[in-house]
């Protein structure tokens, strides 16, 4: 299993809908609203790296209100 956060800006007043939308999509496990320079904070994960990222290309990154995203890869030290 692969994990990710997204930290995500938003057009402003958008945090609420946007945290909303992608609390709906299949892989995300967690979202937050958040203060400082993101407003929303998603834990996400799938079966392997390519599919964690077509779920973010595809899906997440579609939603209306998200201005911009980066995606932490979680790793096991």
């Amino acid at each position: 299993m692969v994990q990710a956060y997204i930290l995500i800006q938003t057009e402003v007043g958008k945090a609420r809908d946007v945290a909303a939308s992608i609390s709906d999509i299949p892989g995300v496990v967690r979202v937050d609203a958040v203060t400082g320079p993101y407003e929303v904070i998603a834990l996400t994960e799938a079966h392997t790296l390519d599919e964690l990222g077509k779920m973010i290309v595809s899906r997440v990154q579609l939603v209306p209100g998200i201005t911009r995203t980066i995606t932490c890869s979680v790793v096991h030290l």
